[in-house]
């Protein structure tokens, strides 16, 4: 058998098949718009989230006020004084709609890092966490209602109290 074609005789133009891949993108962001509208973000972000295994969402807190607890010494996690910001979050934390957030800082010098690692995001995160354990150990805010990040900026912990609202 001769199986004897011409293959330029039966080829496509290329613009055709970018003319299809565009068609195709044009579609998928039209039925992209259509699911906008139609569907609600909150039972689309619950089934991401059931899809990755995730219960629920964290609601992120709604920033009402803040204090600060300063007076670390460069490369140290040891809180001086945090007696106004245990009296300040034992008033805060008084609503159980409320969490507290502490963000550990570090001055971003060299000379404000952990001493056994050279890290400052693990010093940031020790002053954070030197911070919630004075709160927690005076009773001024149970565990589950602190969240703990870092930060560079000073050497200072930064406590703010968020409203997360009602629990449904």
């Amino acid at each position: 058998m001769n199986w004897d074609f011409d293959i330029r005789r039966n080829a496509r133009p290329l613009w055709l098949t970018t003319l299809a891949d565009l068609s195709l993108l044009l579609v998928g962001f039209f039925v992209f718009l259509q699911i906008n509208k139609t569907t609600d973000p909150a039972k689309l972000a619950e089934a991401f989230r059931s899809g990755f295994g995730a219960r629920e969402a964290a609601a992120p807190a709604m920033p009402l006020e803040l204090a600060t607890v300063t007076g670390f010494a460069p490369g140290s996690a040891r809180v001086a004084d945090a007696a106004s910001a245990i009296t300040w979050a034992r008033e805060a934390a008084r609503d159980p709609r409320t969490r507290l957030r502490i963000v550990g800082e570090v001055d971003g010098t060299t000379a404000d890092v952990d001493p056994a690692t050279g890290s400052g995001p693990i010093l940031a995160a020790d002053r954070a966490r030197a911070v919630a354990a004075a709160l927690v150990g005076a009773g001024a805010a149970a565990p589950g209602r602190i969240e703990i990040g870092t930060a560079t900026g000073q050497r200072r912990a930064v406590i703010t109290a968020g409203f997360v609202g009602e629990r449904k």
